[in-house]
């Protein structure tokens, strides 16, 4: 299950039932009070918000919307995986209940954004600790189980079909000495070996690129490879992560990646940055 994503199984029970409701011509209302299910329960089950699924409401919704046999046995398998936990359910006081890994497990295409570090999912354990620190005073055993949740989560590129990467990183993530000389070194070693990889792109965004319309700070989209399992996008904050869905939201991210893609530098000339950032560093090593 570690290669699957509950939250995309119950986005697409959610898109199937609203489908079916749509076509049989009936309002949310009028649904819920034919097959007997409530309407805050249909709500949630086609917005994916509910966390459990009843086999009686899908039965009774089956019946309603007068299904074949193999729909209903798809629905059904559709609940029964959205139930199903993968490995990043055990590190939930890492991750949180909305964990990225989540829709990162079945991710067709990842495309980063990021301005201040270098991308979670592309650090080294070492790299990733100072970060987890950051100035902070925290116990060791918190920082290793969060940089052992985040290697975790690197494991999506070992997939027979890894997700393509596209990373865009500041030039000022890649300048800032985070863990020391010879951890940031090492961390920049490790972009150059995971950009000569076939289905990762990295390219850096240097200061000389002025404004751009990222500037409100790092993003990711998370694009699936079943065309109607729609792009989802993630922001970070200071508290928390926040996934933005709407088709308006969708596409203002993706104008802003772009745009910041459209004026940083070529896969090559990034390898030849990164290169000379890595050379002034052999100097205070």
């Amino acid at each position: 299950m570690d290669n699957q994503s509950p939250n995309v199984r119950r986005r697409r029970l959610g898109r199937v039932l609203r489908g079916l409701r749509e076509d049989a011509g009936l309002t949310l209302e009028a649904a819920a009070k034919a097959a007997g299910v409530p309407r805050a329960t249909l709500g949630r089950i086609e917005t994916a918000d509910a966390r459990r699924l009843r086999h009686t409401d899908l039965d009774s919704l089956a019946d309603l919307y007068e299904v074949d046999e193999s729909t209903r046995q798809a629905m059904h398998e559709l609940a029964r995986q959205s139930k199903e936990r993968g490995w990043w359910s055990k590190y939930r006081d890492v991750f949180g209940d909305q964990a990225l890994p989540d829709w990162e497990a079945e991710a067709s295409m990842i495309r980063r954004f990021e301005g201040l570090t270098v991308p979670g999912l592309l650090q080294t354990p070492e790299y990733a600790a100072a970060v987890f620190r950051a100035g902070r005073v925290i116990p060791e055993d918190e920082v290793q189980r969060r940089v052992e949740a985040r290697m975790k989560r690197r494991e999506i590129f070992n997939r027979v079909k890894p997700p393509h990467m596209v990373a865009v990183i500041d030039e000022g993530a890649l300048r800032r000495l985070i863990g020391g000389p010879q951890v940031m070194h090492d961390q920049l070693t490790h972009i150059r070996n995971m950009a000569a990889r076939h289905n990762i792109d990295i390219q850096v965004l240097p200061y000389s690129a002025g404004a751009h319309l990222a500037l409100a700070g790092p993003f990711t989209i998370l694009d699936f490879p079943e065309p109607k399992d729609q792009p989802i996008v993630h922001v970070e904050t200071n508290m928390d992560g926040l996934y933005l869905e709407q088709l308006d939201d969708i596409e203002r991210y993706n104008v802003a990646f772009s745009n910041v893609q459209g004026v940083a530098l070529s896969t090559a000339l990034s390898d030849e940055f990164i290169a000379d950032v890595m050379q002034s560093l052999e100097s205070t090593r």
